[in-house]
C-alpha cells in the first residue's frame, strides 16, 4: 500500500529529505514495529537530526538515504525501549498494590490517599531532589543515565536520591500513610 502523503511530507525548499527518502524512513520505522500513528513523528525526528548536523556545521552524510535509514532504525529501537520502560513502570506501580487482600473499596481509598501523599511529598522536595527521584523511579533511568542527562557526577545523583527518598519516606510516615 503506498503511503498517503500529508502536507508535512511534501517538504519545501529547505526540506533535507526528498519524497523517496521520506518513504524509506517510514518503511524502516514501520518494519521496526513503530505504530502507524507514530510514523510521522519518526520522519520529523530524522529531519531534525539532519538539520542539527547542518546547524553544527558537520559534513553532510555521503548517502543521505542510507544515513536516514540508520537513524530511523535507531529511532525504532528507542521507541521499543521507551515502551518497555513504560510497561516496567506499570508493573512496578501494580506491584505496590497489596496482595492477598480482597479488592474492597477501602484498598482503593488507601491507594488514592497514598498517591496523593506521594504527590504532595514530591511537591515539597527541592527541585534538584525531585528531578533525580522522578528520573530514577518514573523514567527508570540508572544513576549513570541520570548523571549524564543532568551533567552532574554520579555521586551527586546518589546523594540527591538518598536525601529525596529519606525526605519522602519521613513525610509519608509523618502522615501515617505507610
Amino acid at each position: 500500500m503506498p503511503w498517503r502523503r500529508t502536507r508535512e511530507d511534501a517538504g519545501g525548499a529547505d526540506d533535507p529529505l526528498d519524497a523517496a527518502q521520506v518513504d524509506r524512513v517510514r518503511a524502516v520505522l514501520s518494519l521496526g514495529g513503530v505504530p502507524y500513528a507514530d510514523l510521522q513523528d519518526g520522519v520529523q525526528q530524522v529531519r531534525l537530526r539532519l538539520l542539527e548536523r547542518r546547524a553544527r556545521g558537520d559534513e553532510p552524510p555521503r548517502d543521505v538515504s542510507a544515513w536516514a535509514a540508520v537513524v530511523a532504525s535507531n529511532l525504532a529501537v528507542d521507541w521499543h525501549r521507551a515502551r518497555s520502560r513504560q510497561e516496567r513502570l506499570g508493573e512496578r506501580l501494580t506491584a505496590l498494590v497489596p496482595t492477598g487482600r480482597e479488592p474492597a473499596e477501602p484498598a482503593g481509598e488507601e491507594s488514592r490517599v497514598l498517591s496523593l501523599a506521594v504527590a504532595e511529598g514530591l511537591e515539597r522536595l527541592p527541585d534538584s531532589q525531585r528531578q533525580v527521584l522522578v528520573l530514577r523511579f518514573y523514567a527508570d533511568l540508572t544513576v549513570a543515565g541520570i548523571a549524564e542527562q543532568l551533567g552532574v557526577p554520579e555521586g551527586t545523583v546518589k546523594s540527591r536520591l538518598y536525601g529525596a527518598v529519606r525526605a519522602l519516606r519521613a513525610r509519608l510516615h509523618e502522615d501515617e500513610v505507610v
